[in-house]
């Protein structure tokens, strides 16, 4: 049987979320202290620890069949790779940052300079678009203290927090791209193999669904149960059982996290009384 091969990050929060979502998809791994290959024992998968830079070029010369990158890695290394999931998670930008002294009004603050970045392609598309003529200084890392130290009057790096910018007297003044992970897959996989990605999918779709979710339980008087039925759809519809107390019922849904405190006021000024939530362990829907 043919086995589906995954290039993971091998640390940082990256490979942290990753290994997350594949535990909670039911896949387990037996990894050694600095292994860089783990089986599963309970999926036909194999996994490939890389550097989260080298996975594009993995996926696109078919040595892994699938893998979890930086959608930022994806864009600057170029490679015409198949998008099979939006994870979600690993969420960040990629910002134009400056000396906090230093005042901006418009790009053009960055016509001649020298700016430091360890994304080059994805910066000289950038401005080639805005007809920004700058000098794109490229350096594998610590690129924030490059103004610090006179190598370059601003950067183009990773934004999440904001804490290393100020850590460094440095201000985000232009996103240039949103970032989060991606599930990507190589082209021409074989049928068997489709089919194990298919399953994946499910399972991570699945998992996906639960996190974004939540199970709601009330006790609402029969008299207000249209009215909150109207507030929760749910999956199909409302479960709706009478309660001992004459009068009441108990009605069972799901309710997107998103909306959730939206709703729960809705809930409360329709007579919703014994609100309940919980988290959702996995969604088949």
């Amino acid at each position: 049987m043919e086995k589906l091969r995954i290039a993971l990050q091998k640390k940082g929060r990256l490979h942290d979320d990753s290994m997350k979502l594949l535990k909670e998809a039911g896949i387990k791994f037996n990894i050694g202290s600095g292994k860089l290959v783990a089986q599963s024992p309970n999926f036909p998968i194999e996994v490939l620890f890389l550097r989260d830079d080298d996975i594009p070029q993995t996926i696109a010369d078919k040595v892994a069949d699938i893998g979890v990158v930086g959608e930022n890695e994806v864009e600057e290394k170029d490679f015409k790779l198949t998008i099979a999931k939006r994870l979600g998670f690993s969420k960040c930008r990629i910002s134009l940052a400056i000396p906090k002294a230093d005042e901006y009004t418009s790009l053009e603050y960055f016509q001649g300079k020298k700016v430091a970045t360890s994304y080059p392609v994805i910066l000289k598309k950038y401005f080639a678009e805005k007809k920004i003529d700058a000098d794109i200084h490229e350096i594998a890392g610590s690129v924030e203290i490059a103004p610090g130290i006179g190598l370059a009057d601003a950067i183009f790096d990773i934004v999440s927090s904001g804490s290393t910018l100020v850590a460094n007297r440095l201000k985000e003044v232009e996103v240039v791209m949103k970032s989060e992970a991606l599930l990507v897959q190589a082209e021409g996989l074989s049928n068997e193999k489709k089919a194990l990605l298919d399953e994946l999918l499910f399972r991570i779709n699945s998992v996906m669904a639960a996190n974004s979710n939540k199970y709601i339980l009330l006790n609402a008087p029969n008299d207000k149960v249209s009215e909150i039925v109207q507030v929760l759809p749910g999956m199909k519809s409302p479960t709706v059982l009478p309660l001992a107390e004459e009068g009441w019922s108990s009605i069972h849904s799901v309710i997107s996290e998103k909306q959730f405190w939206e709703i729960i006021g809705k809930l409360k000024e329709n007579g919703a009384e014994g609100i309940l939530t919980f988290p959702i362990e996995k969604m088949i829907l």
